[in-house]
């Protein structure tokens, strides 16, 4: 269910996500029976201004996925980003206005669709040196940066080992993740 002050755009973003989040559901270890027997009501407060646009799809994708799959958002990030039944991120307008206003609430992190990063130099310097952009091109990168790591990534394929003499003399360099 959907109410406040939402429009018919930001209706069809909020639809998408918790599609999006369905057909995910295995692969972020949600319970199908329980997103089949759960009443989901999404309210957007009126606030001063009416909101509608497809920037929210990030942010409405997110929060079903953290209410689901019981992990919560880190508390300072914003996020913004059209998304597409597929799971990609497409850009949005308006950057520079969502970015300072991020900074005016305390937000430390924003995610960003990748298609934006063209629009840097729009941004302010003290913008850019304040905030931590993460620019995504998919809904599962989203999810690593705002719930941790909440979906698995790729391994990469495993290098041969090593003889073990080289590994004692310390001739083979460890590769680690970050």
């Amino acid at each position: 269910m959907l109410t406040g002050q939402i429009g018919d755009v930001m209706k069809e973003s909020a639809t998408a996500a918790f599609t999006l989040v369905r057909s995910r559901a295995d692969k972020l270890k949600i319970d199908p029976k329980l997103l089949a027997e759960s009443d989901v009501h999404v309210h957007v407060p009126a606030g001063a201004v009416p909101k509608d646009g497809p920037s929210a799809g990030v942010a409405m994708f997110t929060a079903l996925a953290s209410l689901f799959m019981n992990r919560p958002v880190h508390h300072d990030l914003a996020m913004t980003g059209e998304i597409t039944l597929r799971g990609l991120v497409l850009p949005i307008g308006g950057l520079k206005e969502k970015t300072l206003a991020a900074l005016r609430a305390g937000i430390k992190q924003v995610i960003v669709p990748k298609r934006n990063e063209k629009d840097l130099p729009d941004i302010p310097v003290e913008v850019k040196e304040s905030l931590k952009f993460h620019f995504v091109e998919n809904v599962d990168q989203v999810l690593r940066i705002a719930l941790g790591a909440a979906t698995p990534e790729k391994k990469p394929a495993r290098a041969e080992k090593a003889p073990k003499a080289e590994r004692q003399r310390g001739m083979v360099a460890r590769a680690g993740r970050i």
